[in-house]
C-alpha cells in the first residue's frame, strides 16, 4: 500500500530538473566535451557549445532530465572527474 509520502516522493522524483555545468580553471576542455557526450549524451557540437558557454560566462546548462536521472548522471560526471584529479562540478536545479 502506498502512502502520501511514498506518492510525493514518486511525483518529485518526476519532476524535471536543469543540469548546470560550472566553469573551473583546471579541468581540460577537452575533458569536458568528452563528459558532456559520453554521460549526458550531447552531440559533440553541443557538448563543445556548452563548454564554450559554460567557460566564457562561468556555468551553462546542459540539460533538463527527471530529478533521479539528472542525479545519477551527475553523480557519474562527479566520479570520472575526481578519477582523474578534476575539480569539475555540475548542479542541478528545478526546471
Amino acid at each position: 500500500m502506498e502512502t502520501r509520502l511514498d506518492q510525493a516522493e514518486e511525483t518529485e522524483e518526476e519532476s524535471l530538473w536543469r543540469v548546470i555545468i560550472h566553469n573551473d580553471d583546471v579541468t581540460p576542455m577537452e575533458f569536458v566535451v568528452m563528459i558532456l557526450q559520453r554521460i549526458f549524451e550531447l552531440l559533440p557540437l553541443q557538448a563543445e557549445h556548452v563548454m564554450f558557454v559554460a567557460h566564457y560566462t562561468g556555468l551553462a546548462y546542459v540539460c533538463t532530465l527527471p530529478l533521479s536521472e539528472a542525479k545519477s548522471r551527475v553523480g557519474k560526471a562527479h566520479f570520472a572527474a575526481q578519477l582523474e584529479g578534476y575539480p569539475l562540478r555540475f548542479t542541478i536545479e528545478p526546471e
